[in-house]
């Protein structure tokens, strides 16, 4: 052998003992999670499939040991029939009786002169007066009406267009009177009040420019009033004209009353989902103030009704459902219909019989339990953590042993099982060595 041929075989060992070695500590950085292009790093892919699973998987039989139920503090109850009154309750509030509110308007333009009332709430009776207003349009026409009556003569067809005239600017019989007697036109219109009651709103001060556009005062008579009470959406059915009800105000230390429903409005209203029943109330005395703030409690009509504890059933938005006993220490999930809600019971309508035994109490651990056993866990009663991972799984190290089972990472994200590897065995090193 020349020397050139004992150069290429050194070369050529040199150069896959390198390979070799190169191998070697390529594989063991991959069993320790050091290459970025093992299997290890393909794991997000289904992690994100899992993530697509159900928001709400579906529910599966549980069982609980009696001595364990206790623990949990599970408790039943009995699906009971009878005649049952339904108590329906709802927001009240005292506001004036529309029919008794009179808005105060001047029939000429002009300013405000005088005030003979000023203050918001202030109790006024017919006929009183109110506001004076100087009006240079009514001054005129009362200047023209007196000028003619001084023209002499019988009654003519002038002198009845300026009384008329008169009249409609807001002048009364004896106003009038009053000014054909004196001679003289009154400087200022005085508005009285048109009926008794108090001053809900004054919307003037002295020396506010009017026109008969502007609303001067409100004046509402007390004496009968309005509650308002808002019946929620699910028992607006049930609420009709004359029906009675109870009306409580416990804030104002008024009585409980009696009253009789005067109207129900055909419309719901938006906002709050709720249709407004009307009741009318004497008010003597005024003890019922507008703005005050009650409640409404109607008593429905008897009727036979299967009903359940309201905590025994579990609502997720989309349906509702009760877990029924089967057997000693065995709970099977029920999807039910609802009916009416009472104040601690519920009515069933469908899924279930009179004298089925349903959980009451620790329903929502006990749906817990079974959604995590439909999911594919162990439940809490085989799993230390509550998690569904056997106990007898090998735990993870990170010492990259190849015994690992398949379709389980070391970072505890699930992924595919990779196809097995022959380990290389480095080569001798007297490989590539000729004779």
């Amino acid at each position: 052998m020349n020397a050139k041929q004992k150069k290429w075989q050194t070369f050529a060992g040199g150069a896959l003992l390198s390979l070799g070695a190169l191998t070697a500590i390529l594989f063991v950085q991959s069993e320790r999670h050091g290459w970025p292009f093992s299997a290890h790093h393909r794991a997000p892919a289904v992690v994100t499939a899992k993530a697509a699973a159900p928001a709400h998987p579906a529910r599966v039989p549980v069982q609980v040991p009696p001595e364990e139920a206790g623990a949990l503090n599970l408790q039943t109850a009995k699906v009971t029939a009878g005649d049952l009154t339904e108590q329906l309750r709802a927001v009240a509030t005292v506001a004036p009786d529309e029919s008794r509110i009179s808005h105060v308007h001047t029939r000429v333009a002009g300013w405000i002169e005088k005030l003979h009332v000023s203050n918001t709430g202030e109790a006024v009776r017919a006929g009183q007066p109110l506001v004076d207003i100087f009006s240079q349009e009514l001054l005129a026409s009362q200047t023209e009406y007196l000028a003619a009556r001084r023209a002499g003569g019988p009654p003519s067809a002038v002198v009845e267009s300026g009384r008329a005239r008169l009249k409609v600017l807001g002048m009364s019989d004896s106003d009038i009177r009053s000014i054909e007697a004196s001679g003289k036109p009154r400087r200022v219109v005085t508005l009285l009040a048109p009926r008794d009651g108090v001053m809900m709103h004054r919307g003037i001060a002295v020396g506010t420019a009017v026109d008969p556009s502007t609303e001067l005062m409100i004046v509402a008579d007390l004496s009968r009033v309005w509650v308002l009470a808002e019946v929620p959406e699910f028992g607006a059915a049930q609420v009709t004209k004359g029906m009675q009800a109870q009306l409580e105000f416990p804030a104002s230390g008024v009585k409980a009353l009696a009253a009789n429903v005067e109207f129900v409005d055909p419309v719901l209203t938006e906002q709050t989902r709720t249709l407004r029943v009307r009741f009318a109330l004497p008010n003597p005395g005024g003890r019922l103030r507008p703005g005050m703030y009650g409640t409404a409690i109607f008593r429905t009509q008897a009727r036979a009704m299967l009903t359940v504890p309201r905590d025994a059933v579990v609502d997720t938005g989309q349906s509702q459902h009760v877990y029924v006993v089967t057997a000693p220490g065995q709970y099977e999930p029920r999807t039910v219909q609802l009916g009416a809600r009472l104040q601690d019971r519920v009515e069933i309508l469908g899924g279930l019989q009179e004298g089925d035994e349903v959980v009451s109490s620790g329903v929502f651990l006990l749906d817990s339990e079974s959604r995590l056993r439909a999911s594919g866990g162990q439940g809490t009663s085989h799993a230390g953590h509550g998690g569904g991972a056997s106990k007898s799984a090998p735990p993870a190290t990170g010492s990259g042993d190849a015994t690992a089972p398949a379709g389980e990472s070391h970072d505890g994200h699930s992924a595919p099982p990779a196809p097995a590897t022959p380990k290389p065995t480095a080569p001798s090193p007297h490989a590539g060595h000729g004779d």
